[in-house]
């Protein structure tokens, strides 16, 4: 009689040893979760006020405030005119505001200065206030050249960290631009937005937005007057109230210079002007830019109702505006032309220098996983570049400098982002 052929190993030992791999990585996950709920403020918009530390000794003197007369001559055409070293960039979403801070980063790395960045994180604990003691490696009297990453605004904490001659900057865009944009890059971190009906989740909003939005909701900062709430007003307040007139002239005070999105070559030729800066320096590529949309953007009365709904914000930029152009009156027309143009030219050479194919690709398309820009959690919609193969030895570095994303410029800068990363392998590993 044949002998009975040897038996297979049973089906549950298998099944056992899945359930304890998936288990085993089920901990793991809720471990790094854990970890970074410990190192991360929570993911949505206290209203609280943090009172400012008066108890330690400042940078600056408590009683000076930029007068906004300082910026308002022509530095670049005063005798003896020296570049300026310390700027203060409150860095706004969704704003081409990365796009400014690669142009920071370039001119400190150039002149050696010192940064203020973060503790761990490419943030200041946003969207909670801003503290002087979130700054790696602040201690009491301690100045820094250059402040840029995202915070939510606190003028006296800010105002402790530099001398007394700082510059203090910031950029706005159309309120409903903004408002698209930030729904659409930000969605996936709002709750709120998940159980919107239909495939056009914005549209869905807009038609009603008092029945979905919830002000007290997770990441509901994001949706309504979000650069009042970056520039550290309360983003609730209704554009008529009395209070407003009070804040828009202190806004003025503090803001040397309030740049804006929609004439980004316009704003640098000021920025230039009032920082004394050369051409070199402000010259850039566009960056964290998103990918075209495959749903139409706002257009007629969706446009209307998201400038309605950002009321706030819609007063903020019809402001600053008025007092941009009134800026670029006193500066002249025909030399903002001038000096646009010539921005313009500039640009142009180094596109055709420095950029594979000349225009940015897809996440997808991008070679060198060194140029990498962050992407939103569920989408890679920010489009990045490929430099070329054969650059010269005289614009290598500079060509490599203006393409290179946030995060890892920071960290060539010396920025610790140890939570960041680890944020980033977690949504790797979980292919978010």
């Amino acid at each position: 009689m044949a002998q009975a052929s040897e038996m297979p190993q049973p089906k549950k030992k298998r099944w056992e040893s899945m359930a304890k791999g998936l288990v085993l990585g089920a901990l793991f996950t809720s471990f790094l979760l854990l970890l970074y709920s410990y190192m991360v403020p929570p993911l949505h918009a206290s209203q609280t006020f943090t009172t400012p530390d008066t108890t330690t000794t400042s940078c600056s003197p408590a009683a000076a405030q930029p007068p906004a007369a300082v910026a308002a001559g022509n530095a670049s055409e005063e005798a003896g005119c020296a570049p300026r070293h310390n700027v203060v960039f409150l860095k706004t979403h969704k704003t081409g505001s990365s796009t400014l801070l690669n142009i920071l980063f370039r001119f400190g790395e150039k002149h050696g200065l010192r940064f203020a960045f973060p503790k761990g994180r490419n943030d200041f604990d946003y969207p909670g206030w801003f503290a002087r003691g979130l700054v790696r490696g602040y201690e009491p009297g301690a100045c820094f050249n250059i402040i840029a990453n995202h915070m939510r605004f606190q003028y006296d904490e800010v105002r402790a960290l530099v001398p007394p001659d700082a510059a203090f900057i910031t950029v706005l865009r159309d309120p409903a631009r903004l408002f698209e944009s930030s729904f659409h890059y930000f969605g996936a971190v709002v709750p709120l937005t998940w159980t919107l009906p239909g495939p056009d989740k914005l549209t869905s909003f807009l038609r009603d937005p008092d029945r979905y939005y919830d002000p007290a909701a997770i990441n509901a900062h994001y949706l309504r007057n979000l650069l009042a709430f970056d520039l550290g007003l309360d983003s609730g307040l209704e554009a008529g109230s009395a209070r407003v007139p009070e804040l828009l002239a202190q806004l003025e005070r503090r803001f040397h210079l309030v740049l804006l999105q929609e004439y980004f070559d316009e704003s640098l030729v000021l920025l230039k002007d009032l920082l004394c800066w050369s051409l070199e320096d402000v010259l850039y590529f566009k960056l964290n830019a998103r990918r075209r949309s495959a749903v139409p953007r706002l257009s007629g009365p969706l446009y209307q109702r998201a400038t309605a709904w950002n009321g706030l914000d819609a007063l903020l930029y019809r402001h600053f505006n008025h007092s941009f152009w009134r800026r670029v009156d006193g500066f002249g027309r025909q030399r903002m032309a001038r000096e646009v143009a010539a921005l313009r030219r500039a640009n142009e050479r180094l596109r055709r220098i420095c950029i594979d194919g000349g225009h940015p690709v897809d996440a997808t398309a991008i070679q060198d996983a060194a140029m990498q820009p962050w992407q939103p959690l569920g989408v890679k919609s920010i489009l990045g570049y490929n430099l070329k193969k054969t650059i010269g030895r005289q614009h290598q570095q500079l060509c490599r400098r203006m393409l290179t994303p946030e995060l890892q410029y920071l960290q060539e800068l010396g920025a610790d982002l140890w939570i960041t990363n680890l944020w980033k392998l977690l949504r790797d590993f979980l292919h978010w």
